[in-house]
């Protein structure tokens, strides 16, 4: 799905502040936690919100590339592996880990980092259906062809009022 879907769904600052923690309320049960892996860039912001809510510490990322041009998804690569260390929890299989994203939208991403972590909790802010077998824990579900518009992907703009956009 591309920006330029007709379902769009564009999310604050305020509202994803909210959902990130919604989201950390939904895990503290399923904890304690011992480290946390964001998937970035997407999980950046969601995975400090839930560290801060949690009291997790041990705060490390993965780098998968995945949407290139933000209209389509293109080939998955991880430029950066998980360190060692936190490899290492779980007897190497991840349990006690958090894996944390702001979006499972095929489920690719996450396959390859649960390949990594088999036993990790994973958790997202946003769910599609596609990707929704891959996550333990989600907030919002959204339909598969909707397209997500983050704070940090958007600036403030003039909106024309609604009867002036329309040529009808």
């Amino acid at each position: 799905m591309s920006p330029s879907s007709p379902k769009a769904f564009p999310v604050s600052w305020d509202q994803f502040h909210r959902d990130a923690r919604a989201l950390a309320w939904r895990l503290a049960a399923a904890g304690p936690f011992e480290a946390i892996v964001c998937i970035t860039r997407g999980g950046l912001v969601p995975a400090a919100i839930v560290a801060r809510e949690l009291d997790v510490r041990l705060i490390e990322s993965v780098c998968v590339a995945s949407y290139h041009d933000y209209k389509s998804q293109g080939e998955l690569r991880v430029l950066k592996d998980i360190a060692p260390p936190i490899k290492a929890i779980g007897g190497g299989t991840g349990k006690g880990v958090l894996v944390v994203d702001d979006l499972t939208d095929t489920g690719k991403t996450a396959k390859i980092v649960r390949d990594m972590l088999p036993n990790a909790h994973f958790a997202t802010v946003y769910a599609k259906p596609a990707g929704r077998p891959m996550v333990d824990t989600f907030v919002t579900e959204v339909s598969q062809d909707t397209w997500i518009y983050f704070p940090w992907d958007m600036g403030l703009a003039y909106q024309a009022p609604i009867r002036e956009g329309s040529a009808g």
